[in-house]
């Protein structure tokens, strides 16, 4: 046959829908081994100009890539045990938060009572079948956590490993990359490629410094009422907010629930609801305009969604990384003709024809 035969479109609709669903349950299966990989590339690509900054010192590369290793872990080790430092504090006082929040349930306890009508026993019977339904739920899952919380230390302790095989072969994956295209696409893939570096490192760098503008001003408007531990939920704060939407609303949880335990009125605690909230106003209209904005922008419908699929794909990891991934395959996108049009769908560009009729 000289023609080519054409499979009809439910065909072709379905083998998409399939090979969605192979690659989602491949990537859901191997997540120890992809995450780990993805994290360290992310990484290993913001490290890049520091080490060839190194390299162009006549420094071997080797050493150039362990001493920006070096360096990082410098940075990361300081805000470690700043953290550390802060967490220590809160966990010795953990005992009397406890003992307070327990005061705070009887006072809510006899204030529905008194207000509603209603019996304080039959309150406190639901609250203590509550409690022990919860304990025995969460018992189960302590060897999961625990398994959980041995197998993300392994994987930190190999993500440096990782970075450095990355930075190390950078140029044997960038000639895999170009070879594997072919000749012809030479152009577009150093595009691709170029614009992926760029859009990583300004994407994460621009992330950092927002990071610690939002975690300072939390800590200072926390320092200003009064709350205890400001430093640390202001910290935690700054790098919740890194999950977009859903992590600013989970940051302001914590030091209101401080404010509520620890404060006798529950003032503070609307003082820190609304602080936060002018907080988020400055964060959403200045910071992350003019200093986390890429090349790249993605519409809010589809961050909330990557934000919601990543979760459920990796959990926390999936969250963190699911706006960088999915700028990159805006990015590739872009640059593919018969793409196109699903790049425009990610972006946060509104079509001309739609700005003239809302005009009129």
């Amino acid at each position: 046959m000289d023609k080519e035969s054409k499979l009809p479109s439910y065909v072709k609709i379905s083998i998409f829908f399939i090979g969605l669903y192979a690659l989602i349950t491949m990537l859901y299966i191997s997540q120890g081994i992809v995450v780990p990989l993805i994290f360290s590339t992310i990484i290993a690509i913001v490290l890049l100009p520091i080490v060839d900054f190194f390299v162009r010192l006549k420094i071997n590369r080797v050493f150039a890539i362990f001493i920006t290793l070096f360096l990082s872990f410098l940075v990361v080790g300081g805000l470690v045990a700043i953290l550390f430092s802060q967490a220590v504090k809160f966990y010795q006082f953990w005992p009397i938060l406890l003992e307070k929040f327990s005061n705070l349930i009887a006072q809510t306890i006899t204030w529905t009572a008194s207000s509603f009508d209603i019996n304080p026993e039959s309150i406190q019977t639901w609250i203590e079948k509550t409690k022990g339904d919860f304990i025995n739920t969460n018992t189960n899952a302590i060897g999961r956590v625990l398994t959980t919380l041995g197998n993300a230390i392994l994987v930190v302790l190999l993500i440096p490993v990782y970075i450095f095989m990355i930075l190390f072969y950078h140029p044997l994956l960038l000639e895999f990359i170009h070879r594997i295209f072919g000749k012809k696409n030479q152009m577009q893939v150093n595009e691709i490629v170029s614009q992926t570096k760029t859009v990583v490192q300004h994407y994460l760098v621009g992330l950092t410094i927002e990071v610690i503008i939002v975690a300072i001003l939390n800590s200072a408007a926390l320092l200003i009422l009064g709350i205890d531990y400001a430093i640390l939920l202001g910290i935690i704060g700054g790098i919740l907010n890194i999950i977009p939407y859903i992590g600013g609303i989970v940051g302001v949880v914590l030091p209101m629930m401080v404010a509520l335990i620890t404060k006798s009125t529950a003032w503070y605690a609307l003082s820190v609801m609304a602080i936060y909230y002018f907080i988020q106003l400055i964060d959403n209209n200045y910071i992350v305009p003019k200093i986390v904005a890429s090349r790249v922008k993605i519409n809010a419908l589809f961050s909330i969604i990557v934000v919601i699929a990543g979760n459920a794909l990796w959990g926390v990891s999936g969250m963190f990384l699911s706006i960088p991934l999915l700028a990159i395959i805006k990015l590739i996108f872009d640059n593919i003709e018969s793409l196109k049009p699903w790049g425009m769908l990610l972006g946060d560009s509104m079509p001309k024809i739609l700005n003239e009729k809302n005009k009129k």
